[in-house]
């Protein structure tokens, strides 16, 4: 079992956040998971059909984010948002990429509903969860470059756990010791917002939505919520 746990400080600052934490276990990434198909075509074809585009910083959901960046010192116009990023390569290219079933299923919802999102392999998490400030001594390595050591600025806000930094900038990018491939079966899955009293009932249709797509592919899903009042979950 692996704690979350978002710290007072960073409660403090953001009264307003809204975490939804969906646990999936016995997760099988190497079969066709033809629902999570059909969402990433049907949100290209209707993109290519001018009928929807994803949200851009203009966007109240996404500007909150650049916002809450600039309240911890990042440019969020140098390092973006993760939805920020991924709905601006999906507007230049007309695709999502595809990396692997369980990424696929967080990115579409993620992107369809303007909110940040992430997952780690909890096979690969050490003790608990912590949003926090980091002190500036952490280790990050980035996804898909595993030679690769950061140091996270001090007061910039991070998830962590016992062995080092799970992500940078809060949602910018994910760590590659906890990422998600095929062959994980244990995973953390996180949708994100710094308004709860706008946003809280498209982060649980969003968290509801992501559910039914691992549903048909785990043996169990469990869905919790982090917020300044339930600073605290274990899954």
């Amino acid at each position: 079992m692996t704690t979350f746990r978002i710290t007072p400080a960073v409660a403090d600052a953001f009264p307003g956040a809204l975490i939804a934490l969906v646990t999936a276990t016995g997760l099988r990434g190497r079969e066709p998971w033809p629902a999570t198909a059909a969402a990433l075509d049907e949100l290209e074809r209707r993109l290519a059909e001018g009928s929807w585009q994803p949200a851009d910083e203009n966007d109240p959901r996404i500007a909150a984010w650049h916002t809450a960046y600039r309240s911890f010192g990042t440019n969020p116009r140098r390092v973006r948002p993760s939805v920020d990023a991924l709905g601006r390569r999906m507007a230049k290219k007309g695709t999502l990429p595809r990396i692997n079933p369980a990424v696929d299923s967080y990115n579409a919802v993620s992107v369809r509903h303007a909110l940040p999102a992430g997952a780690f392999d909890l096979d690969h998490v050490t003790g608990d969860v912590e949003i926090r400030y980091a002190e500036g001594g952490e280790e990050f390595t980035p996804l898909g470059e595993p030679g690769t050591v950061e140091h996270p600025k001090p007061g910039e806000i991070i998830y962590a756990d016992t062995t080092g930094v799970l992500t940078r900038h809060w949602n910018h990018r994910d760590a590659h010791r906890t990422r998600v491939t095929e062959n994980s079966t244990k995973v953390a899955f996180l949708l994100e917002t710094v308004d709860a009293t706008r946003d809280a009932d498209l982060l649980k249709a969003a968290a509801h939505e992501l559910e039914g797509l691992l549903a048909p592919h785990a043996e169990g899903i469990a869905v919790h919520y982090l917020s300044p009042g339930e600073p605290q979950v274990t899954a």
